[in-house]
């Protein structure tokens, strides 16, 4: 099963994030401990139309509303497409306030690449127990309502196929990371669910919107299966004991 990361592609992804971490570095001076890209642009499997830029920022004592505008405002001015992608987390040395999930902070730990470090920090590794205690949170919840939802429509709007995509992909993710409590590309995570034998779990349905996301297409003609989301979701939460 081939990947879509275009070399030119991901080298551009990559320049633009290099601008954003400069223009940060001379704006905060030495509050800024280190500036990294976690996610796909990190651990691999990055792609053109899916994948989301993860940027992180570790700060003496944080940022405020204020200055995640003025980046999201430099990023816009750098591009306007790739701005849309950006996702920023951020906290303290301390790690203590701020955006950074525990599954986030393992993949900071794990895999996170430096765009400019003066100082390497680390946060307390998350337990196991803290992992699937995250999970089994709000990420579980908006799953299993984006699940619904998705169930319930007649027609799949071209702003939602990003989500629709994600919702079929998310059973690896989530099985993946309460199983491990790490994080992995979505080539490793599926690789994974399909030593698991979930009962219940349709994991050729995955599968196929892996493939999707390689080929960076629509996922409309997958929108036929939609109704098995929900089964999806009741299958993992069987697994875990969410239900």
């Amino acid at each position: 099963m081939g990947t879509n990361t275009d070399d030119s592609t991901v080298a551009a992804t990559r320049m633009f994030a290099g601008s954003v971490a400069a223009f940060l570095d001379a704006k905060m001076g030495a509050n800024l401990l280190g500036i990294y890209l976690l996610g796909s642009l990190a651990h691999g499997g990055f792609n053109r139309r899916y994948s989301d830029i993860d940027m992180a920022l570790v700060t003496e004592s944080g940022i405020d509303e204020a200055m995640l505008d003025t980046i999201k405002a430099e990023a816009a001015a750098l591009s306007l497409e790739l701005v849309t992608k950006l996702s920023i987390f951020w906290s303290n040395r301390q790690f203590t306030i701020g955006r950074f999930p525990p599954l986030d902070r393992v993949d900071y730990l794990d895999h996170a690449v430096a765009l400019i470090e003066r100082e390497r920090v680390n946060p307390l590794r998350p337990t196991l127990q803290d992992i699937r205690a995250y999970l089994g949170g709000a990420p579980f919840a908006n799953w299993s309502a984006s699940a619904t939802h998705f169930a319930c429509l007649d027609t799949l709007g071209s702003n939602e196929r990003k989500s629709y995509l994600r919702a079929l992909l998310y059973p690896a993710r989530f099985i993946y990371s309460w199983m491990t409590g790490g994080m992995a590309s979505n080539d490793d995570a599926v690789a994974f669910l399909n030593e698991q034998r979930v009962p219940g779990l349709d994991v050729n349905l995955v599968a196929a919107a892996l493939q999707c996301r390689h080929d960076a297409r629509d996922p409309d003609d997958l929108f036929s299966a939609r109704a098995a989301l929900p089964r999806q979701v009741a299958a993992c939460a069987r697994l875990v004991g969410l239900q």
